[in-house]
C-alpha cells in the first residue's frame, strides 16, 4: 500500500487540488482518473526520457509502467496561476529507488478542470 504525504499548499484552490489529485493518481496508476482528467490531445514530455502524445499513447505508457510501484509519495509544494500549475516532491519506489520530481501542468480549459500538457523532470537521488 502506498503512503501519501500531502502538501498544505492546496487550500481553497481548485486548480491546486486537481494537481494534487492527479499527482496521486499517477503514483497509484489510477488510469481511469488520469484519462478523465486530461484532454484527448494530452502532451506529456518526460524530459530526457519520452514524449507522450494523445490518450491512446498515454494509456499504453501507463500500462507499461504498472510495475513501477510507488511505496511513498511526498508532495512538497503545489502552485497554480492562470493556465499553468506545478508540483514538486519525491517518490520512493517499492525497489527502494528514490526520485525527486517536478511536474509543470498546462490547463486545457479556463476552469482548470482538464490538463492539456505536462512537462516532468525526474531525478534519481541517493
Amino acid at each position: 500500500m502506498m503512503k501519501v504525504v500531502l502538501s498544505r499548499d492546496c487550500g481553497n484552490s481548485p486548480k491546486n487540488n486537481l494537481i494534487q489529485q492527479l499527482t496521486v493518481a499517477f503514483a497509484r496508476r489510477d488510469v481511469k482518473f488520469i484519462l478523465d482528467t486530461v484532454t484527448d490531445t494530452i502532451r506529456w514530455n518526460i524530459v530526457g526520457s519520452r514524449l507522450i502524445e494523445g490518450k491512446p499513447d498515454l494509456t499504453e505508457f501507463l500500462k507499461q509502467s504498472e510495475n513501477d510501484k510507488v511505496s511513498l509519495l511526498t508532495i512538497h509544494h503545489i502552485a497554480s496561476h492562470g493556465k499553468a500549475g506545478a508540483v514538486d516532491g519525491t517518490q520512493k519506489l517499492m525497489d527502494g529507488e528514490l526520485l525527486a520530481f517536478c511536474d509543470v501542468y498546462g490547463f486545457g480549459n479556463t476552469k482548470g478542470t482538464l490538463i492539456s500538457e505536462v512537462t516532468s523532470y525526474v531525478i534519481p537521488i541517493s
